[in-house]
């Protein structure tokens, strides 16, 4: 069998496809899909019935749009004025039905989705997200303009993420749960509102960051953890306490997000369950 990008591009006689937009080797237009002039498709994506992709919209190779989502219109923000803003969305990603992704609200932003994520049904992107790669965002989450979400996070069902909060990478956040603050690294995130569980050990352990030096990054991350969740401390003191020792990454990389999360203009960590 010929490789995606060696077949021609097929486009539905029902599809409305503008004689402007650049569309590679390999994709795939069904029925009914709109896609407008400054739309470009990287080779062996495959976009579904009733997509509409408009506007400024990059999207890169293998990727599968499923039926009725909505790419690159304009975003939910009052303060949009009609600038040629963009969505830039890299490969071998898995957008499905009802899925909408805006684009960004002022001249010269992005809208930014990474590699190889699944984005389940009716979940939403809002302006100014920047999504890394191989994360799972459930059916059903809406999340507000300018979030950032690090790879491999996982967001359950039916919840809302507040604008500009940040999700460290590794973070799993149960389902229903309120994020209206920052999640950091290699957290569990349950309740209404949101709080901090514990280390996720599994994605930990998926990711092979439990198995590093014969185990010693978990144990190290799991005495990381209770000094910052569960000593006598202040997070600002434990966070002083942590940068006095040999951290490795995986821990450089929790404390350097909390340290930025209680910065100025933030809006902060999720404090843990009591």
């Amino acid at each position: 069998m010929m490789a995606p990008s060696t077949l021609a591009t097929q486009i539905h006689p029902t599809a409305l496809v503008d004689p402007a937009a650049d569309l590679a080797q390999g994709v795939v237009v069904g029925p009914f899909a709109v896609i407008g002039p400054k739309v470009r498709i990287g080779a062996g994506s495959e976009i579904g019935p009733h997509v509409v992709i408009d506007g400024h919209v990059s999207i890169g190779s293998d990727n599968k749009i499923f039926p009725g989502a909505c790419i690159g219109l304009e975003p939910q923000d009052l303060k949009y004025a009609g600038d040629d803003t963009e969505v830039v969305i890299g490969d071998s990603n898995r957008i499905r039905e009802y899925v909408t992704i805006n684009r960004a609200t002022a001249l010269g932003e992005r809208t930014v989705l990474g590699d190889h994520n699944l984005l389940m049904a009716y979940s939403h992107i809002g302006h100014n997200c920047r999504l890394g790669n191989r994360i799972v965002i459930a059916n059903g989450v809406a999340v507000a303009g300018h979030v950032v979400i690090d790879d491999k996070a996982v967001i359950g069902g039916v919840l809302g993420i507040h604008q500009f909060v940040h999700i460290g990478g590794l973070a799993m956040v149960g389902g229903m749960s309120r994020i209206d603050r920052d999640v950091p690294p290699y957290a569990i995130v349950e309740g209404h509102p949101g709080r901090l569980r514990g280390l996720n050990l599994i994605g930990l352990r998926r990711s092979g960051l439990a198995d590093a030096d014969n185990g010693a990054v978990l144990k190290e991350l799991q005495t990381l953890w209770k000094l910052l969740y569960r000593s006598e401390f202040t997070l600002k003191q434990a966070l002083e306490q942590a940068r006095g020792q040999q951290l490795s990454p995986a821990a450089e990389k929790l404390v350097k997000f909390l340290e930025s999360s209680c910065g100025a203009g933030r809006r902060g960590p999720l404090p843990a369950k009591s």
